[in-house]
């Protein structure tokens, strides 16, 4: 499954309702860091199938999530679990990086 855009309505129904572990990818499109990660996020999207759910929301057009989350900086990455965040992560970083964030988080 590759990633999806989720906005402000999904956001509790795709986050924090989900059976499994869900990364949320704040980003927009001006943000340069935010464009050199996600290829590295698709390629974990697919290969983690299952495993965790990987989504993105674009702050500029959903201003209200990133907001409630405090998020300050983009790329921020938040892994929910069970509708919590237990682990946050800001600013690109290679993939094999991201690739063992997600795996001690879930």
């Amino acid at each position: 499954m590759a990633t999806h855009a989720v906005t402000d309505e999904t956001f509790e129904t795709e986050v924090r309702q989900s059976d499994i572990p869900v990364v949320v990818d704040f980003w927009a499109e001006w943000c340069g860091p935010c464009k050199q990660i996600g290829p590295a996020l698709e390629e974990l999207s697919q290969e983690m199938d299952g495993k965790v759910k990987i989504v993105k929301v674009n702050v500029d057009d959903n201003p209200n999530s990133p907001a409630q989350l405090g998020v300050r900086g983009i790329p921020a990455l938040f892994m929910f679990k069970g509708g919590d965040v237990v682990s946050n992560m800001t600013g690109a970083k290679p993939k094999a990086q991201l690739q063992s964030w997600i795996e001690e988080s879930i």
